[in-house]
C-alpha cells in the first residue's frame, strides 16, 4: 500500500475545519473495523477520520509505506513497474485507490477574473478569518458549496452563490436520518449495471448535506434564509464582468422533482417492506424558492467580492498512469473496476460497482468483488505460465 504522504494525507491537508462526514457515525465502519463510540447518529469531523484511517492502517497485515509518491506506472512483460520517490517496484497486479477528487476542476475562464479577486478551491481554504474582508462569491452548490457558503456568512461576510445543477435533500426524512433511507431503502445498494445512465451517475454532484449536532438541513431555501443571494451558474467572464445564466427556476424546479421522486421510493419501501409504525408519516417539503429578480451579472471590479471560492467540484489525477486507459475525458476505463488493461483494477470511484461505492461503508462489498476479480486474473496467468513451462 502505497501513500504519498502521511496516512489519510488528504484528511490531513485538504479539508476545512469545520468540516464534518455527511454520513452519520454508525455508517462510518470500515472492514473489521465498525463503529464504537458513543455518537452513533453524530458525523465525525476530520480529525476522526484521521483517527479511524490511522487505527485502520494499524490493523491490517499490508504493509504501508507512507512519503511515497508515485511518479509513473507502466506496463512490463508480466505486469507493472511502478517508479516511486522510493524506487521503483514490480507487481503482477496494481489497484489504483487513488480516488476520484485529486485535483479541484476549476473552469478555464477563471483566469479572466481580475487580480485583486483571490481565489480558492475547497483544498485550500480553511476558515473565514483567512479570508479578506469583503463579499466572497461562492461557486456550486453541492454539498461543499452549501456548507461553505452558510458558514461564510454566518462570520458576517456577504455572499453570493452561483448556483447550477445540483442534489437537493433533507438531513432527516419521517423521523430517520435521509441516508438511513438510501441504506435501508436499497437505494445505495443499486448496481452500475442496473443504473440507466451510468455516465450521468458517475457525474451526479454530492447531496446538499450537512453534519451538524441538530441534523439541520442546508438547501437553497435555508442558505436564503441566512441572507445568501443566489444568482444563477457562472457562464464566463467578460471585461470584468461576471455573466450568469438564466434559467434558476428550472433548475431549482429539476431539483426539486429529483428529491420528491426519490422520498416516493422511500415511502413505497417502507409500505410494502419497511418499518412501517417505527417512522413518521410521509413528509414534503416547500419547493425551492427563486429569488424575484437574480443578477445576471456581476462586476468583479467593482470591490463588491473580494474572494471567489470554486467549489466547482474535483476530478482524478492520472498524470502518472503511463498506461493507455483514459477516455477522451480523462477518466478510467473500466467495468465495476476492471480496468481496461489485463492486471489493473480501480478501488473508490463514484458508482464503480454500487451507488455506496465512494462512501467508507460502501467501499467494502466492491473491494471484495474487485480483489476476486484480480485473483481470478492471478489464478489464470499462473495457470497460462505453468502450461507454458511444461511445454517440450
Amino acid at each position: 500500500m502505497l501513500e504519498r504522504g502521511e496516512l489519510a494525507n488528504s484528511w490531513r491537508r485538504e479539508r476545512w475545519e469545520s468540516l464534518r462526514l455527511l454520513t452519520p457515525n454508525w455508517q462510518n465502519g470500515l472492514p473489521g473495523l465498525a463503529y464504537d463510540g458513543n455518537d452513533p447518529d453524530g458525523y465525525m469531523t476530520a480529525a476522526e477520520v484521521v483517527q479511524l484511517i490511522v487505527r485502520f492502517g494499524q490493523s491490517v497485515p499490508a504493509p504501508v509505506r507512507t512519503a511515497t509518491n508515485v511518479s509513473s506506472l507502466r506496463r512490463a512483460d508480466d505486469g507493472y513497474r511502478v517508479s516511486t520517490s522510493q524506487g521503483e517496484i514490480h507487481a503482477r497486479t496494481i489497484v489504483i485507490a487513488s480516488g476520484a477528487c485529486n485535483l479541484p476542476a476549476v473552469p478555464s475562464f477563471a483566469d479572466a477574473l481580475p487580480a485583486e479577486v483571490e481565489q480558492l478551491t475547497p483544498f485550500g481554504y480553511r476558515n473565514p478569518g483567512e479570508l479578506a474582508d469583503g463579499g466572497v462569491l461562492v461557486v456550486g452548490a453541492s454539498a461543499t458549496g452549501v456548507q461553505l457558503a452558510a458558514e461564510l456568512q454566518r462570520s458576517g461576510r456577504p455572499v453570493t452563490m452561483s448556483v447550477g445543477e445540483h442534489v437537493r435533500m433533507p438531513r432527516t426524512y419521517r423521523g430517520r436520518d435521509v441516508l438511513w433511507w438510501m441504506d435501508a431503502s436499497g437505494v445505495w445498494d443499486e448496481r452500475y449495471d442496473e443504473v440507466e445512465d451510468l455516465t450521468r451517475a458517475r457525474r451526479l454532484p454530492s447531496p446538499q448535506l450537512i453534519g451538524t449536532a441538530e441534523r439541520m438541513t442546508l438547501d437553497l431555501n435555508a442558505l436564503t434564509a441566512m441572507g445568501v443571494e443566489l444568482v444563477g451558474r457562472w457562464a464566463t467572464v467578460r471585461d470584468g464582468l461576471a455573466l450568469f445564466s438564466g434559467g434558476l427556476r428550472n433548475v431549482f424546479s429539476l431539483a426539486d422533482q429529483k428529491m420528491v421522486r426519490l422520498l416516493d421510493v422511500f415511502d413505497e419501501w417502507a409500505l410494502t417492506s419497511g418499518p412501517g409504525a417505527e417512522t413518521g408519516p410521509p413528509e414534503r417539503f416547500a419547493a425551492t424558492e427563486a429569488p424575484a429578480s437574480p443578477r445576471w451579472q456581476l462586476d468583479l471590479r467593482s470591490g463588491e467580492i473580494r474572494t471567489v471560492i470554486w467549489a466547482t467540484g474535483f476530478r482524478p489525477d492520472y498524470r502518472w498512469l503511463d498506461v493507455p486507459v483514459l477516455d477522451a475525458k480523462g477518466q478510467l476505463r473500466h467495468d465495476g473496476g476492471v480496468v481496461d488493461s489485463p492486471g489493473l483494477y480501480a478501488l473508490g470511484l463514484p458508482v464503480l460497482r454500487r451507488r455506496k461505492s465512494t462512501f467508507l461503508h460502501g467501499i467494502e462489498d466492491d473491494a471484495r468483488e474487485v480483489i476476486d476479480e484480480l485473483a481470478s486474473y492471478l489464478g489464470r496467468s499462473s495457470r497460462a505460465g505453468a502450461r507454458e513451462t511444461a511445454r517440450p
